[in-house]
C-alpha cells in the first residue's frame, strides 16, 4: 500500500469534557493508525462485552478517548515491515491491547506490533476465526486447563453457565467436538440454538445458583465453564465432583464470590482462572490449531449474526442488555 493517507471508514468513541459520551463512524486515514509493523486490512471483526464497555468509556478497559474499540479483528496483511508476515497474508489478532488501549478491530483497518499476529489456521476462514474469537479462544482456554488437571470425557457431564452468551455458546460446540457431555444454564429461551450446538441437556439458570448458603452440594456435574461469577460460580464449585475443575472465564453477574475452603480440601476440586488476552503465541498457536481441526464445531458458520459497521451503535445496546444470542461478527 503505497498511499499511507487512504481513508476509511471507523466507529470512534469520544468522551467530552463534561463526561458525556458519543459514538459515530468518522473517517480516518492510515497516518491515524498507531504505530507497528504490521497494517491490516480487516475483513471481519468480533463483537464482545468488553467492546461493549471500551464504548461506555468504562476507565478499567480503555482509559483515553477518543478510541476505537474492538479486541477481535482478521483480515489481509497489506503492509509489513516483519519477516513473519508479507502482502496478502490472511492473519488474525485476538487480545492482548488491541481494542483496549490500542485502536482496534472496528475499522477497516489496524496497524500492529508483529508479536499480536497470527496467520489464519489452514482449517478455519477468516470468516470462522472471528465467529470464534476471543470467545471462542476463552472457551477452549478453559478446556485446556481443565484438561492439565486431568479433566476427561469419562467423568461426566461439563455445566456451562451464561450458555447462550458469546463464550457459553462457543464452550457448548467446542465441549461438544472433544466428546464431553454437557449441561446449559441459561436464562434465556434459545433452545433451538443450544441444541444445535450439541448440548446434552438444557436447564434454567437457578440450576446452578443455590442460595443456601451450605459449603457444599450434591454433586451434580463433573466440570464447569462459568461465564457468569457471583454465587453461580460458587455454586459451580461447591456441586463438582471430586477432582473436578471449574474453569472462571467471565463476571456478568458479579465480580465477588464467597466460599469455603470445603469443596477444595475435601472433594479435590480445581478452580481456575481464565485470563486470554495475555496468553503466550505458542499457546495461542496450539490451542488454534485444535480450533481448526479436533476441537472445531462443524457447523460453525451457522451460529453467528452478521452486521454491517452501520448496526454496530444497535448490537452495542443488545450486548449489554444481556439480548445477544451467539457470536456478532462484522464485516467489512
Amino acid at each position: 500500500m503505497n498511499n499511507i493517507e487512504t481513508v476509511f471508514k471507523a466507529f470512534v468513541v469520544r468522551e467530552n469534557d463534561d463526561g458525556q459520551i458519543t459514538r459515530s463512524i468518522e473517517n480516518k486515514s492510515i497516518s491515524d493508525l498507531p504505530i507497528g509493523d504490521v497494517l491490516i486490512q480487516v475483513k471481519f471483526a468480533g463483537l464482545n462485552y468488553k467492546d461493549a464497555l471500551s464504548a461506555s468509556a468504562h476507565k478499567g478497559i480503555t482509559k483515553a478517548f477518543p478510541h476505537t474499540p474492538g479486541v477481535d479483528a482478521s483480515g489481509i496483511v497489506r503492509k509489513s515491515s516483519s519477516t513473519d508476515f508479507i502482502e496478502g497474508d490472511e492473519v488474525m489478532v485476538t487480545g492482548y491491547d488491541l481494542g483496549m488501549n490500542t485502536s482496534g478491530g472496528f475499522q477497516e483497518y489496524i496497524r500492529v506490533p508483529s508479536q499480536w499476529v497470527l496467520h489464519k489456521p489452514a482449517g478455519l476462514s477468516l470468516r470462522e476465526t472471528m465467529i470464534l474469537g476471543t470467545a471462542g479462544f476463552t472457551a477452549a482456554l478453559s478446556l485446556h486447563k481443565m484438561e492439565l488437571m486431568g479433566q476427561t470425557p469419562e467423568q461426566g457431564e461439563i455445566l456451562v453457565t451464561g450458555a447462550t452468551g458469546g463464550v457459553g455458546s462457543m464452550a457448548i460446540g467446542i465441549l461438544n467436538a472433544a466428546g464431553y457431555r454437557t449441561i446449559a444454564s441459561t436464562g434465556s429461551n434459545q433452545t433451538n440454538h443450544l441444541k444445535s450446538l450439541g448440548v446434552t441437556r438444557i436447564e434454567d439458570r437457578s440450576f446452578a445458583n443455590d442460595d443456601s448458603g451450605r459449603p457444599l452440594l450434591r454433586s451434580k456435574w463433573a466440570g464447569a465453564i462459568d461465564t457468569v461469577g457471583g454465587n453461580t460460580l460458587t455454586t459451580c464449585v461447591r456441586a463438582c465432583k471430586k477432582s473436578g475443575s471449574v474453569a472462571a472465564c467471565g463476571l456478568v453477574a458479579s465480580q465477588n464470590i464467597d466460599l469455603t475452603v470445603y469443596p477444595f480440601l475435601l472433594n479435590g476440586i480445581n478452580l481456575l482462572g481464565v485470563d486470554s488476552a495475555e496468553t503466550s503465541m505458542a499457546l495461542r498457536r496450539s490451542l488454534w490449531t485444535r480450533l481448526s481441526n479436533n476441537w472445531k464445531i462443524p457447523t460453525l458458520e451457522k451460529y453467528s449474526t452478521q452486521i454491517s459497521l452501520d448496526q454496530l451503535e444497535e448490537y452495542l445496546q443488545l450486548i449489554l442488555a444481556g439480548k445477544t444470542t451467539g457470536r456478532v461478527v462484522v464485516v467489512f
